[in-house]
């Protein structure tokens, strides 16, 4: 049962945390002192409710707050090592929980627990920011807040910053909160209300001082040829440059990106001091610990070619790789953790926007908002003074922390699909959205990609949201249409690496009956399609160097001469030698091409309910809805084939069981002699 100082400490998080002038996603925290029921001694006791580590202030739920027994925290005053051990101090934690369940107590639990206030909030705005990284922070905090809010000098969050808070908290009996020098700020109340209220006092009134003080021209001028292009062009510009930044992102590890032309980025990257600014690298730890130190920025003009911006962009990751690497050696010990990777997690295009990467689609995006955050942040602390962040001995001491390392050891394993980007055609519905279901599950990103953008759009909103799948119009029978589809694709999650051919019609007619349109029709939308979408993938797969698959769905009638389809047939026929052609072509990338040959998938087809399913019952002499159950019975396993099936090959095709496999039809039919492969 939730108290009602959880209640209201849930619900004033939720409110600062659904405001991005708040704080940014995942990160701060907050808390609530007071007493509930000893359920050993039936006697009252001190409990200090806070959110736990990893947990979000905008969705917090109370299974995200950590709860302690504040005697016990406070005690641990008593068995404090000094700050050169302080570390040891997060297993202490442990030993201070009260009841099962609930969140681990973060590293800013010390910060709440100490702090002599009911409530507390530790945030991280834009504009408390800005004043905590101006290289005046300390002044400026005197100017703007007077005796209301104290400054706290730079130090790394743990026991011992929650000690100096609770000492200048005690010196300062007027002050309602604190900045904290390159990190951001603290609040607190004796109630709830009132902390949230002195958090948004601050937050409010350091971006009030900005506005009415600070300069203008925060970022300088504007360099020539660095301006936004026009917004068509812009997103050109990014989906011909996707490919290739994914894949100077992915040289490590395969990342997943996300891409934004928000007007912040693209006035800071047209700016006189974007160059050097971004060479700073971000200072709040919650910034550059999704976003490493710095950024990699291309320092050629928009009105550069693509392929001049390509060759600056390798120039340029082999010197960041050099640079990450020696400021790892230099700050790097004998109990530092191994480097994590060299390659940058935001890329700066001048006149196009910002790339940003993760291990999946929300960590991508999210990096993308914390760079964001620090633009603001930098534009507020030059507005005012000199932009100060933290040096890059203490990033180190934060990003290689053996606490930060703990905790991405406690992440779980990724699904044999994370990372990945499927692009799937045809998939509104049938075999297409039993696959992009699959993929979906396996942990990739999917592109669900159909003629009809609404039923496309639908079928990936069943998914999840847009951090897991999205839906795409697709002519595959048009070559503009492709390439707009998976420029979507690449914009959306950064690049493709597994597309499959799936999207199909079929006229079942004799050979006196097909007539030369429909011909064109069925060879257009699969025989065309399939070249057209793997053609305009392979270009991307190829930019990325990251390999790939390609998977056609073919069919039995591939290899299999049935009566009265013979314009579906030979289609099919053309598309299973797209599959040996492009895998012999496409190998040197390291591009696998593969084939699925189904018969009889009738639950759920597009296909054989748009009236295939009827001929083919007239065809064969059985009532439409036998004509499973026909399929299945004259095969050697008499068992009926549904999309989840063909579903199943693909996944395996794909995964990492199948590595060195390419230029394979795989018979999902439950066993047609006839259309064994020889």
């Amino acid at each position: 049962m939730t108290t009602p100082t959880a209640a209201a400490l849930i619900a004033r998080s939720n409110r600062l945390g659904a405001d991005p002038e708040n704080t940014n996603y995942a990160g701060g925290n907050t808390s609530a002192k007071g007493t509930d029921t000893d359920p050993v001694t039936g006697q009252p006791v001190e409990l200090l409710w806070v959110k736990g580590s990893g947990g979000d202030l905008g969705t917090l739920t109370e299974q995200g707050l950590a709860v302690l027994r504040l005697d016990r925290l406070r005690a641990l005053r008593n068995v404090y090592p000094g700050v050169e051990r302080e570390d040891e101090m997060v297993a202490a934690f442990d030993y201070c929980l009260h009841g099962k369940g609930g969140a681990a107590p973060s590293i800013d639990t010390a910060m709440h627990g100490l702090v002599d206030a009911a409530h507390v909030d530790h945030l991280h705005p834009d504009s408390g920011i800005a004043i905590a990284t101006a290289a005046d922070g300390e002044a400026l905090t005197a100017e703007i807040f007077g005796g209301r809010v104290a400054w706290v000098p730079w130090r790394r969050p743990g026991f011992q910053l929650g000690l100096d808070i609770a000492r200048i908290k005690a010196e300062n009996p007027d002050a309602v909160g604190c900045i904290l020098g390159g990190h951001g700020i603290t609040a607190w109340g004796d109630t709830s209300d009132e902390a949230e209220a002195n958090s948004r006092w601050i937050i409010e009134t350091a971006a009030a001082h900005i506005a009415a003080h600070g300069s203008a021209t925060p970022f300088g001028g504007v360099r020539a040829g660095f301006e936004a292009l026009p917004p068509v062009e812009r997103r050109e510009r990014a989906a011909a440059l996707a490919g290739t930044i994914r894949g100077i992102a992915s040289t490590d590890k395969p990342m997943v990106g996300h891409f934004t032309d928000a007007d912040a980025v693209l006035d800071f990257l047209a700016s006189e001091k974007a160059p050097a600014l971004a060479a700073l690298g971000t200072s709040c730890p919650d910034h550059f610990l999704r976003t490493k130190v710095k950024p990699l920025i291309l320092d050629l003009p928009a009105t550069a070619t693509v392929q001049e911006q390509i060759a600056r962009l390798h120039e340029l990751h082999a010197d960041y790789r050099a640079d990450y690497q020696a400021y790892y050696d230099a700050h790097a010990d004998a109990a530092s953790p191994a480097i994590r990777g060299a390659d940058p997690l935001i890329v700066l295009v001048p006149g196009v926007g910002m790339f940003s990467y993760g291990a999946n689609k929300q960590t991508a995006r999210v990096a993308g908002e914390f760079y964001v955050n620090a633009i603001n942040v930098m534009r507020g602390a030059e507005a005012l003074s000199t932009y100060t962040p933290i040096s890059d001995a203490e990033k180190f001491r934060i990003e290689y922390w053996a606490l930060e390392e703990a905790k991405l050891q406690r992440m779980p394993n990724p699904r044999s699909h994370q990372g990945r980007i499927a692009f799937v055609t045809g998939a509104a519905s049938g075999i297409g959205k039993a696959i992009a279901t699959r993929l979906a599950a396996e942990g990739a990103c999917v592109v669900v990609a159909d003629l009809d953008l609404d039923k496309a759009r639908a079928a990936a909103a069943e998914l999840g949201g847009t951090d897991v799948a999205i839906g795409v119009a697709a002519n595959v029978a048009d070559a503009d249409a492709v390439q707009a589809a998976l420029d979507d694709a690449v914009l959306a999650f950064g690049g493709v690496d597994l597309v499959v051919n799936n999207a199909g019609l079929s006229l079942s007619k004799p050979l006196l009956e097909t007539t030369e349109k429909d011909w064109d029709l069925q060879h257009d939308v699969m025989a065309k399609g399939s070249f057209l979408v793997s053609k305009a993938a392979a270009r991307i797969l190829i930019d990325q160097k990251l390999g790939g698959d390609i998977v056609y769905i073919s069919s039995k009638n591939s290899v299999f001469a049935g009566p009265n389809n013979i314009a579906y047939s030979a289609t099919k026929a053309d598309q299973a030698h797209q599959v040996r052609l492009l895998a012999v072509e496409l190998g040197e990338h390291g591009v696998r091409v593969n084939g699925i040959n189904p018969d009889g998938v009738v639950r759920g087809s597009g296909i054989f309910a748009s009236g295939w399913g009827a001929n083919r019952a007239a065809t064969y002499g059985v009532a439409e809805e036998d004509l499973g159950q026909f399929y299945a019975n004259r095969t050697i396993l008499k068992r009926e084939v549904v999309p989840e099936n063909v579903a199943d090959a693909v996944y395996v095709l794909t995964g990492p069981d199948l590595s060195r496999t390419t230029g394979l039809h795989i018979p999902v039919d439950s066993g047609v002699a006839a259309a064994f492969l020889r």
